[in-house]
């Protein structure tokens, strides 16, 4: 009977723990929306939609009552590095010019194939506390003209916003932080760029070719599909994160060359549910610290066939 009540107040204490501990890799759906979805409510009055490309893009056609964004707008250089956030104020600024409120619910998109940019756009969405309440189009403008869903050519006038930002200085690190988590358990720093920059065949516009010691490679590109820049499935997505090694409750930070194709990384990490943070200077600045190490590494040979 003694042993039945330990074991009983055991399962209790296991459940409670359950109950109260966050929940590790659960799936932020919300994150990613169809565009079922946004046709369904694509006449909410809480609803900022914000297009991410070209400018003559937008003007020839958008998704009715979509706003243009640039990069130039939420994005400064910095020290020699070419796409750092701007203070708070011009954030605050720049998206309050676009309608966004406390209370919006705002989807950003591409007009073409504008993928990276669109995350970074999510991303300092989600440095300003607004990351919940912000989605990216799966597919984007592409998927919603295949379906025939309305376009139009028509320029709207935003209505000015007003929201208050609150800014997660912990969501963007620095060449300091990320060198103090290096093989540093629960903490994975991932590679975005492409796998002959990360190997160091290339190095790009780079003052050094290769990599931050102890990075994997999960390039941006793997994330969407080839032929519809769609999101791919929760499943596939899942298995390059643990094929780079990823634990479900490892905390990730990304990088790429200056911070857009990391963007798209970061995103994805936090659609999984990982806890994600972005090296706002990336390799860029990065290889530019000649105190800081480079690794360079053989690009993955093809497994040989029986």
């Amino acid at each position: 009977m003694r042993r039945f009540w330990i074991c009983l107040t055991f399962t209790i204490s296991l459940l409670t723990y359950a109950s109260t501990s966050p929940a590790v890799g659960k799936v932020k759906e919300s994150l990613i929306v169809s565009t079922d979805w946004l046709a369904q409510h694509l006449k909410d009055d809480s609803l900022i939609l914000l297009q991410v490309g070209e400018r003559k893009e937008y003007d020839a056609e958008h998704i009715p009552g979509a706003q243009f964004i640039q990069l130039t707008d939420i994005s400064t250089r910095a020290q020699g590095l070419i796409l750092e956030l701007p203070p708070v104020d011009q954030l605050n600024a720049a998206f309050d010019k676009l309608g966004v409120t406390d209370n919006s619910r705002i989807v950003v998109y591409f007009s073409k194939d504008w993928v990276t940019p669109t995350a970074r756009v999510f991303m300092t969405l989600d440095y300003l506390g607004l990351g919940d309440r912000t989605s990216i189009l799966d597919g984007g403008l592409p998927a919603w003209r295949a379906e025939g869903k309305p376009i139009t050519a028509e320029l709207r006038q935003p209505k000015p916003g007003h929201f208050t930002p609150v800014a997660n200085s912990k969501l963007v690190v620095d060449a300091d932080w990320v060198k103090a988590n290096l093989n540093k358990p629960g903490v994975a720093i991932l590679d975005a760029r492409a796998a002959k920059f990360y190997t160091g065949e290339e190095a790009g516009q780079m003052p050094r070719a290769g990599h931050i010691p102890s990075a994997k490679n999960i390039p941006f590109s793997s994330l969407v599909e080839d032929s519809t820049n769609k999101f791919k499935s929760v499943e596939a997505l899942r298995a390059l994160f643990t094929g780079a090694g990823v634990k479900p409750s490892d905390s990730v930070a990304t990088y790429c060359h200056i911070g857009q194709q990391a963007s798209l990384l970061y995103f994805v990490a936090r659609y999984l549910g990982y806890e994600a943070h972005l090296y706002d200077g990336s390799f860029q600045d990065w290889s530019n610290r000649k105190e800081l190490p480079v690794e360079k590494s053989e690009r993955d040979k093809p497994a040989a066939k029986p």
